[in-house]
């Protein structure tokens, strides 16, 4: 004979048990709750961010040219205050100093030709005149494209591209250029008072069939709202599946069955403070 097993001498050890998996990982379930939460909060700021910058930029690309900045304000001409400003200038172009950089347009592969323009006051802009296909790389080809003489000229103050493209970067030596790096094309045209910009020529500054200008590309990508509701629907999701896996045990009761002694086994089978003495089998 021995004494009665009760079911509430287990109960302590196993819901110590259950606690235990449930505290490890509840912890980082809900520390990437919050960090999922964030990263939705920071794609609902960098959208906000993002339509006012376009709506800036269209401001500025549909306004009246205005002359460039000043030689004593370009040192303080950044992206965020003045890339895509319509300007005006006005000077003689140094052909024989023209860089050809690497480009693909709606119209193909090909280069952007970007030629000095000096002015008065003696400094240089590097205006990017517009495309040229491939096959019209050499100067010669293009030479009713090439004005003499003093030229206006309008289009898009743009900031440097500084040392290459996606995954090249330019070879001054060879004469290789994947992007617009005004510091790096100055000095390998040994060009001096150069402004630190470059500038777009609208497709009106062009007095011949090329270089085609007018081709900046205006366009900015916004998918901040889809990459916010992302991660919000993944927190959502994630709670969720907290909820169900640590929230549920704690409305669930266990229901127990008395059952009458009417057999051998009866005893064996009961449960409660009635279950009396179990008896083993002879």
């Amino acid at each position: 004979m021995s004494d009665p097993v009760r079911p509430e001498d287990n109960e302590p050890r196993s819901a110590a048990g259950a606690a235990r998996p449930s505290l490890w990982l509840t912890i980082p379930s809900l520390s990437a709750f919050v960090v999922l939460i964030a990263l939705g909060v920071w794609q609902v700021e960098r959208r906000a961010w993002k339509l006012a910058l376009i709506d800036r930029v269209e401001q500025r690309v549909h306004a009246a040219a205005q002359p460039i900045p000043a030689r004593a304000a370009w040192p303080a001409i950044t992206a965020a205050g003045d890339e895509y400003r319509h300007v005006s200038l006005s000077g003689r172009f140094l052909h024989d100093r023209e860089t050809l950089v690497q480009a693909v347009t709606e119209d193909g592969p090909g280069y952007w030709v970007l030629t000095p323009l000096q002015r008065s006051d003696g400094t240089l802009v590097l205006i990017n005149r517009g495309f040229v296909p491939s096959e019209r790389r050499d100067a010669s080809t293009r030479q009713g494209g090439n004005p003499d003489g003093q030229v206006e000229i309008t289009g898009l103050l743009r900031i440097t591209e500084p040392k290459g493209g996606f995954l090249r970067d330019n070879v001054p030596q060879h004469n290789r250029w994947y992007s617009r790096d005004v510091a790096a094309i100055a000095a390998a045209r040994d060009l001096q008072n150069v402004a630190p910009f470059f500038v777009d020529a609208d497709a009106g500054s062009q007095s011949g069939s090329a270089p085609i200008g007018g081709l900046t590309v205006v366009r900015f990508p916004n998918n901040h709202l889809i990459y916010a509701l992302t991660w919000f629907a993944l927190a959502f999701m994630l709670a969720g599946r907290l909820l169900v896996t640590f929230g549920g045990g704690l409305f669930r009761r266990k229901r127990f069955v008395h059952e009458t002694a009417c057999g051998s086994d009866a005893s064996a089978r009961r449960t409660g403070s009635d279950a009396g003495t179990i008896v083993e089998p002879t």
